[in-house]
């Protein structure tokens, strides 16, 4: 059997971070990164923007060259999944039925798309946008015709997909089921903006809507049935409608969680010399008050692995990394800092119809969050205020004149 003296599962963004960050920080063991996709570490973010509208190669998402891991001694395993640990014989067993070993393990398999409930949900032609492979398919079908395509979530993946398919000529219908995008994560300005931008650009927006069933020959997806009757033409669907995270194998084996699996402030599972980081993992976040939840991003991985990797190497520290999140969509690059869970209030700083203006989150006068639109000062000035959890007046804070910076005095 093989074995390592710290093996990783999942070789995304966190995954190739840990790995990195133990190296960097004077591990010498042995380290396997186990991965289910084919490909070495590679950027997602790009996936469904660059790479989809064929302005970067995938060569270019590469995080380090396949030869680096090889330089660093980091062994890979691509092509498998963990799919059982043993926590008491420290020992995973793989989906080609072979047996691995470790001395600590970290988890960091992210999530899989989560699928709609429907009838018709396993056509072909019905996409999500994760992998290469979803998007090579996806690619594929563009380039032998496809033309409508209905993409399901108003989130920021649904988004991101439907500007860069508008952008390519495709005639793009995106449905949300709630009231306005964006409705979990953002507040109406953000999301009345976002909705105009899009249907100026060509896209049939809806809001509101709910879907019956997919529709097609008995093979391939041909329209989406809405309630109510209608049926909206589909050569593609792409759902975007959030993940459901992996961690099936750690939660049969005991341990704790039930949105993910529940990590303490050092990353750490309720299981012995098991960690676990990024989106499928479950924190009680500083900047959300305290509550438990994932938060599903780059940064967020990227920071939970140097963590892991610290505490692996006898430097503890507990996770206090400031979340901020980016989408880019057109011409628009949004940046959020910090959290909006809870805000009681909500200031426009600029002016929306020039694509230029922040949204800043309040909690009690506290400034809690930043959504900025094409505003990168506002961004980088405004983090500082959540930082330090400033009061602020509201009056004041709306005038785009004064920098956020003023604030913090």
């Amino acid at each position: 059997m093989d074995r390592a003296d710290v093996v990783i599962v999942g070789a995304g963004h966190g995954g190739a971070q840990c790995a990195l960050a133990l190296r960097q920080n004077g591990f010498e063991g042995t380290i396997t990164v186990v991965g289910r996709e084919p490909e070495y570490p590679y950027e997602r973010p790009p996936l469904s923007k660059e790479y989809f509208a064929r302005e970067k190669t995938f060569d270019r998402l590469y995080i380090r060259p396949p030869t680096f891991w090889a330089e660093k001694d980091v062994t890979f395993k691509l092509g498998t999944e963990a799919v059982g640990v043993d926590p008491q014989a420290r020992v995973l067993t793989l989906s080609d039925g072979a047996a691995l070993g470790y001395g600590k393990l970290v988890w960091a398999t992210g999530g899989d798309p989560r699928k709609l409930s429907c009838d018709g949900a396993e056509l072909a032609g019905v996409h999500a946008v994760r992998t290469r492979a979803d998007c090579d398919r996806l690619m594929a079908e563009i380039d032998a015709g496809t033309k409508n395509v209905v993409v399901v979530g108003g989130g920021y993946i649904g988004l991101e997909a439907a500007a860069v398919l508008s952008k390519m000529g495709l005639n793009v219908v995106l449905l949300e089921a709630l009231p306005r995008v964006l409705a979990r994560v953002a507040g109406e300005e953000l999301s009345d903006f976002y909705q105009a931008r899009h249907r100026a650009q060509g896209v049939d927006l809806r809001t509101g809507v709910a879907i019956d069933c997919l529709v097609g020959d008995g093979h391939r997806v041909n329209g989406v049935k809405l309630v109510g009757g209608e049926t909206v033409p589909a050569d593609a669907v792409i759902v975007g409608i959030g993940i459901v995270p992996a961690v099936a194998p750690l939660i049969q084996a005991g341990a704790a969680g039930t949105n993910g699996v529940d990590v303490d402030e050092m990353c750490r599972t309720s299981l012995p010399d098991i960690y676990a980081l990024g989106d499928c993992a479950a924190f009680a976040c500083s900047y959300a008050g305290g509550a438990v939840m994932r938060v599903e991003s780059v940064q967020n991985a990227n920071d939970m692995a140097t963590c892991v990797a610290k505490g692996i190497c006898g430097a503890e520290r507990a996770y206090k990394a400031f979340p901020w999140f980016w989408s880019n969509q057109y011409d628009l690059k949004l940046q959020t800092a910090g959290i909006n869970a809870g805000y009681d209030s909500t200031v426009v700083r600029g002016d929306a119809t020039r694509q230029s203006f922040s949204v800043v989150y309040l909690k009690d006068g506290k400034v809690v969050a930043l959504d900025c639109v094409n505003m990168v000062k506002d961004f980088v000035q405004g983090r500082k205020l959540v930082e330090s959890g400033a009061v602020v007046d509201a009056a004041s804070l709306a005038d785009a004149n004064l920098r956020l910076s003023e604030f913090l005095t």
